[in-house]
Formats: C-alpha cells, sequence, structure tokens
C-alpha cells in the first residue's frame, strides 16, 4: 500500500466525545455542512439531501449494534437491516492498524473496506459506493428486474431504500472531501449526545429542514415553523395506542412533534409495549415529492420512531409511487395534524376524487381530511385566511358546509402575518381545530395578530403561552411582543395575562373570553340566517308558481294563435319573474354563503383614539423641536 493511500484510508481521527448541547452539536453538524458546500453541494437544497442518507447510515449502525446486543442479551437472534461490506463499519469508520482499534461484529477492524479499496488505488472508493453500495440499497426494498416492491424485504429494509431513493450516484467531488464529512459524521455517536436536551441530534437537523426554506430556494413548501407545529400538538394532546396521521407530511414535523410531546407522556418508565407502539404503529402520512420523502423518513428515525408508516405518492390522486410501508395503516385516523399547501392548482384527475371540485388545493385537503378522520377523531389544520373568508365559489363554501355540518369546529387560533416568512411563504394563516362526530355550535376564537413577526422574530411556543411539555408559563415568563399593551394598561395591572393556553382551559364558556379571545354562536347565526333567507324564499316560490301558470298560458295563446304581441308580452313578462325569482334565490344564497365567512374579526380589538385637540398636538411638535435645538446646542458648545 502506498504512503498516500495509508494516509487517506487511515488519518487519525478524533476521539468520540460528548456533545453537551443543541448549540455545539449544531455547530459540529454546520463544519460538516461547510466541507460539502465546497464539494459540489452549494444550496441546503443539495447539501441536506446529501447528509441525509450519510448521517442515516451512520445512526443505524449505532441502532443495529444496539440491538444485537439486547437480542443477545435474552437470548433471543438478531437479523440485521444491513450486513458485510455494506454497514458503515465496513466502508465508512476510520480503519487503523492499533492493536485497540474497535472490531467489526464479525470481528475484522472497522474500516477494513475503506482500507483495501484505497490500497487499490485513486477512484475506487466512489467506485464502491456509486456501482456497489448504493444498487445494494437500493435493491433491498425493490427487486429490479419487476420494479415491484421486495416481498422479503424487512420494514427497516423498506425505509433504508425509500431513504436512498433519489441517491444515484454520490454528489461530493473528491475522495479528500467525502473522507472528512465521513470521519466527521462517524465522531456523530448516539452515545456520546448528551440526551438532556429531548432528541438533541433530531433537534440540529431541524435546524437544517430549515435551511431548505431559505431564499432562492423552494424549500419552504416543506417547511411549518416548529413552535406552531408544538402548540397544535400541545392543544390536541394525542395518546399512546392512538393513531397520528398527516396528509402531506413533508419532512415529517407534525409526526415528529407528536412523538416527543407522546414519549415525555410517559414519563420515567415507559412500559416496553407504550414503547413499542410509538416506534412501530403510531405514525402515519403521505407525501408526493421524491426529494422530500427520503428526508423525512430519516428525520423521523432520527426522532426514534423506528418504523414511520409514510406512503409516497399523490394524496389527491389516490396514485401511489410506492405503499409497501403503509400496509398496516388503517382507514381512518385519531388524530390529524397537518399543513396543506395553498395556493396549489389541482387538475381534473385530483378534482374528480371530490364531491367539491376546485382547482385550490387546501380545498381538496380538508375534503380528503374529513373522510379520513375518525369518528371521535381530532383534527389540527393550518389554513390560509383565504379559505376562511372566502363565499364566492361554491366549492369552498360547500367544504365549509360540510366541515361544520360534521364536525365540531370549536378553535380558530389567528396566527400574525410573517409567521411563514422563514419558509419563504408571505400567506395569513390560521390554526383549525375540531372533532368529528358532532356539528358546531360555538367557535371559539383566538387572536395573535397583534403580535410582530418576522424571519429575526419568529413566532415562539411562548407566545401561545405554552412551555415545552405544554404546561401553562407564568406572566413574567412570556415574550414582551405579547404581553407589552395589556400590562400598559392600567386596568389589568392585577390580572394575568389571557394568553391562548390559559384561555384554552374554558374554549367555549364565558371564562374563555377575553380581549383576545371570543365566542361565536354558529348555530344562532345559522338560524338567523335562515330566518331572513325565509321571506326571500317563500316569494321566490311564489313567483316560480305564477312562472308555471304564465308558462301554460303561453302554450295557449300559441295553440290558440292568438296576436304575436301578447306572446311576445308575455315571454317578456314570463323573463321578467324567472329573472326576479333568480335574483330572490341569489340574495338567499348570499346571506346563507355568509354564513360560512368564519375569518377571525376580533370585537374586542382596542382602537387607541388620539384625543388631542390640534393645538396640543402643535405644542408637543414645538416641544420635540425645543428639544432637539437644546441638545444640538450642547453639542455645538462640547465640540
Amino acid at each position: 500500500m502506498s504512503a498516500t493511500n495509508t494516509s487517506k484510508s487511515s488519518r487519525k481521527t478524533k476521539q468520540p466525545k460528548a456533545i453537551a448541547s443543541t448549540q455545539s452539536l449544531s455547530s459540529f453538524v454546520k463544519s460538516i455542512c461547510d466541507i460539502m458546500r465546497r464539494s459540489n453541494c452549494a444550496s441546503a437544497l443539495q447539501y441536506v439531501p446529501e447528509l441525509t442518507w450519510i448521517l442515516f447510515l451512520r445512526i443505524l449502525d449505532d441502532q443495529e449494534a444496539k440491538a444485537r446486543e439486547e437480542a443477545e442479551a435474552v437470548g433471543q437472534s438478531f437479523f440485521p437491516a444491513l450486513v458485510s461490506p455494506y454497514r458503515w463499519q465496513d466502508w465508512a469508520a476510520p480503519y487503523s492498524e492499533k492493536e485497540d482499534h474497535p472490531k467489526t461484529t464479525d470481528g475484522k477492524p472497522r474500516g477494513w473496506l475503506r482500507n483495501e479499496l484505497f490500497a487499490l488505488g485513486s477512484g475506487k472508493f466512489f467506485d464502491f459506493i456509486n456501482d456497489d453500495l448504493l444498487p445494494h440499497l437500493h435493491r433491498l426494498d425493490v427487486d429490479p428486474r419487476t420494479k415491484l416492491p421486495n416481498p422479503n424485504a424487512t420494514p427497516k429494509q423498506r425505509i433504508i431504500g425509500r431513504i436512498m431513493t433519489a441517491v444515484e450516484k454520490i454528489r461530493i467531488d473528491s475522495e479528500a472531501n467525502l473522507l472528512d464529512v465521513l470521519d466527521r459524521v462517524h465522531e456523530i455517536n448516539i452515545d456520546h449526545v448528551d440526551d438532556t436536551h429531548f432528541f438533541t441530534l433530531s433537534q440540529v437537523y431541524e435546524d437544517l429542514l430549515l435551511k431548505m426554506g431559505e431564499k432562492n430556494s423552494d424549500g419552504g413548501q416543506f417547511f411549518t415553523p416548529r413552535e406552531v407545529i408544538r402548540a397544535m400538538v400541545h392543544t390536541l394532546n394525542p395518546q399512546v395506542n392512538e393513531t397520528v396521521y398527516d396528509p402531506c407530511c413533508g419532512t415529517g414535523g407534525f409526526l415528529a412533534v407528536a412523538n416527543e410531546h407522546m414519549t415525555q407522556g410517559l414519563g420515567e418508565s415507559p412500559s416496553s409495549t407504550d414503547i413499542d407502539t410509538l416506534k412501530h404503529k403510531t405514525f402515519f402520512g403521505r407525501e408526493k415529492e421524491n426529494l422530500v420523502l427520503p428526508i423525512g423518513l430519516a428525520n423521523l428515525v432520527l426522532h426514534g420512531i423506528d418504523q414511520p408508516n409514510l406512503w409516497h405518492g399523490n394524496t389527491l390522486t389516490k396514485r401511489a409511487t410506492y405503499d409497501a410501508l403503509f400496509a398496516e395503516a388503517p382507514k381512518t385516523f385519531d388524530v390529524i395534524l397537518t399543513n396543506p399547501p395553498f395556493g396549489g392548482k389541482e387538475g381534473k384527475d385530483a378534482q374528480g376524487n371530490y364531491a367539491f371540485k376546485t382547482g385550490a388545493t387546501q380545498v381538496l385537503f380538508v375534503q380528503d381530511i374529513l373522510t379520513e378522520l375518525a369518528t371521535d377523531g381530532r383534527c389540527g389544520i393550518v389554513l390560509d385566511e383565504g379559505l376562511l373568508f372566502r363565499t364566492n365559489e361554491t366549492a369552498f363554501v360547500e367544504t365549509k358546509r360540510k366541515l361544520v355540518n360534521e364536525c365540531d369546529l370549536w378553535g380558530i387560533v389567528s396566527l400574525p402575518g410573517g409567521v411563514f416568512s422563514t419558509a419563504g411563504a408571505g400567506v395569513k394563516t390560521n390554526l383549525l381545530f375540531f372533532n368529528k362526530g358532532k356539528k358546531t355550535d360555538q367557535i371559539w376564537y383566538y387572536d395573535l395578530t397583534h403580535v410582530k413577526v418576522g424571519k429575526k422574530t419568529p413566532l415562539t411556543l411562548a407566545h401561545f403561552g405554552f412551555d415545552k411539555r405544554g404546561a401553562i408559563l407564568d406572566d413574567d415568563k412570556l415574550p414582551v411582543n405579547l404581553i407589552a399593551d395589556w400590562q400598559s394598561d392600567e386596568s389589568n395591572s392585577d390580572k394575568p395575562f389571557p394568553s391562548y393556553a390559559r384561555m384554552l382551559q374554558n374554549h367555549g364558556k364565558e371564562e374563555g373570553n377575553s380581549r383576545y379571545s371570543w365566542t361565536v354562536d354558529f348555530a344562532a347565526r345559522r338560524a338567523k340566517a335562515r330566518e331572513e333567507m325565509q321571506p326571500l324564499l317563500e316569494e321566490a316560490d311564489t313567483i316560480k308558481a305564477e312562472v308555471i301558470n304564465m308558462k301554460e298560458r303561453l302554450k295557449q295563446y300559441k295553440k290558440d294563435k292568438v296576436a304575436t304581441a301578447q306572446i311576445d308580452e308575455l315571454q317578456t313578462q314570463i323573463s321578467q319573474r324567472e329573472k326576479a325569482a333568480r335574483g330572490l334565490r341569489a340574495k338567499a344564497d348570499d346571506i346563507d354563503a355568509a354564513v360560512f365567512d368564519l375569518k377571525a374579526v376580533n370585537p374586542n380589538t382596542v382602537v387607541k383614539v388620539d384625543t388631542r385637540t390640534p393645538q396640543e398636538v402643535i405644542a408637543n411638535i414645538q416641544l420635540q423641536q425645543k428639544i432637539i435645538d437644546d441638545a444640538m446646542s450642547a453639542l455645538s458648545k462640547l465640540l
């Protein structure tokens, strides 16, 4: 072996050390991304997918080693998802000839294949990855001859195969840079990541996913701010033995956060049955994008979900690209958490599956959710303002009518503008919460629009009044820009701030109403609309009956061959009466449609009015000018 090859394959690597915080691990991962950026992976849309599969294989190696130890400890057989030479420990781990160098499970020095490949000369390492490793990983879940799912694949092998779907060849452009990446990733050992902060590594990975929404990329469509997700999860409070589903799961944020919440709820000594349920039988999702599905799978595995049950294909057309991971999915789900895309335009292929046809993607998703939510199931969904207030398109109105008829739409949270600016979207949004099985009588609203947010001042979980575990925050822990206006009012000096989390406990009751929350009697609104519509509809029916008689008379006129002028006059009268009937029905329809304008309009908004007289305003201006003049005079003397 040449000295050059030896140095490449067995370069000295740092001993793994505990990474004590999210910040230090994030900095470490950033250094890996920096190498990728100079290695043909310039943007996050390029280096995040590349790091995804490399990091996943590293963590998988640790997970399999732990699983083997646990199985052997109780005398059970262990069947690994990957075997030599395709394991991280064979081809990616650093190699050393020292006697104390760690061994693979079959007794070879770790990194033995990496060492052998470099001994064969330049380019052989890349050849192995592109021509042997990647094809092998692809074959784990799909038969290359039939292009169908491999019936013998284990769930873990299917996940590996799906994560590798979009990886045809390694993107990093030099072996030296690749080795730098592999050596640094190798230092990320799940035994050396201090888990004081819950799922530290997965939090860092979430930061990387956020970068996919950076300016000039289209990754933002896949990213929902995690603080918004956490507020939604705390609101619905999913429990073990409930199924959780996202019909457009993207990178898996809703499912990952739901898993965090449910795992925390198990306490210090969870049962093995509950852990197994969360890891394998709880989380389900669908995703269309080829780029995003592998990242979502890896993200969920990093969050401790060993079996993410994800369906690859178009949710709205029902056409699957790959559905083997979804084989155990129930027909309906207990909890649905989602953020459907806004502003999309669907074709007839998708619209044909739904009763109320429209090109608006989010409207079709709402219809889809209503069929997939179990009776007594709960849903939290992010929807754009347009869907709430639009009453001029039948599909929008009828979809909302179906929603309030089949579900108790009990809560709407009006979010500030700019919440999704980090994801590249400026759409005004709302959170809707509803339970299936009972129609809507009352809707409780909470208004957060007074909070100013942007890329540098994002909406946080504290703005909702929750701590990380879903408990209600005391006022001294709430953000200043949330409570400043409230505290400036002297009449509130001895009152707790009515945060969303605090008011949520009493939603729908008088105690749940405040300066920022109110309740709409939706049943009364519908009853009032019916009352207003009734005389219009009755008059339209009366006219319709008259028109029927007039048309019978017209037939007789024509039969009797009466004068053309009389026939023309009667036809004109019929046309006018029909138009009048249509006008009355249109007015009634407008009244009915207005019921389904669900936009949050806070009736308790405090409007600051300047009550000063013009003379007082002028005096204030003069005072401010005097202050400026005095300051300038003092400055001149100093100079």
